[in-house]
């Protein structure tokens, strides 16, 4: 079952968190890819000076601000782009859960021609390694993930809390005293393990 809008129409935090488990649908000519959800970060607005929203509105961030249940995809450090899902309550301006790593579920031989590796736990283990194996790129921005289409998560399997690690997010300088990086414990895709 595809995930609803009211899935993502909640506090950014706790969908982050709730995305463990679901599982992501790439559907490439034809072909369908996919893979359960191991890692996440969540991104707010005013509150998150590691956000892109922190500042306000940008052209590039513009989706943050919009509807839930849409994919923010963006290109980075001018080599690789990063898939989130927009997600947030009423009282959020902008927010975003930056899917993070993915364990591979099908169509994997094709997720290994885009990335051009055998490894399969090297495969989808981070958020640039996941959108080369899935071929996500800005052409994937703003895709309403709660139809049938292109991109879309559906259902996967429910976590339970005693899995679930909360640690310091990655790859930004501001706002690390926030742990809002969430990953299934003892999960051998994730992009980086956590020292309990």
């Amino acid at each position: 079952m595809i995930l609803s809008q009211e899935f993502y129409h909640r506090d950014t935090i706790d969908v982050a968190k709730d995305l463990l488990g679901k599982v992501i649908v790439r559907v490439v000519r034809g072909k369908i890819l996919s893979g359960m959800i191991v890692e996440t970060e969540a991104y707010r607005s005013k509150d998150d000076p590691g956000s892109h929203a922190y500042r306000g509105m940008t052209e590039r961030n513009r989706v943050m601000f919009g509807e839930v249940g849409r994919s923010y995809v963006y290109f980075t450090y001018g080599n690789h782009y990063c898939l989130n899902l927009v997600a947030k309550d009423d009282s959020t301006a902008a927010g975003a859960a930056l899917i993070r790593a993915i364990e591979p579920l099908q169509g994997i031989e094709l997720m290994r021609k885009f990335r051009k590796i055998s490894d399969i736990y090297n495969l989808t283990s981070g958020p640039g390694k996941l959108t080369k194996a899935l071929d996500i790129t800005k052409d994937q921005n703003a895709v309403d993930v709660t139809k049938k289409g292109e991109l879309y998560v559906t259902e996967g399997r429910r976590i339970d809390e005693s899995q679930v690690i909360a640690a310091s997010r990655i790859g930004i300088n501001l706002g690390l005293d926030k742990k809002w990086r969430f990953l299934i414990k003892d999960n051998q895709f994730v992009s980086k393990k956590v020292r309990l």
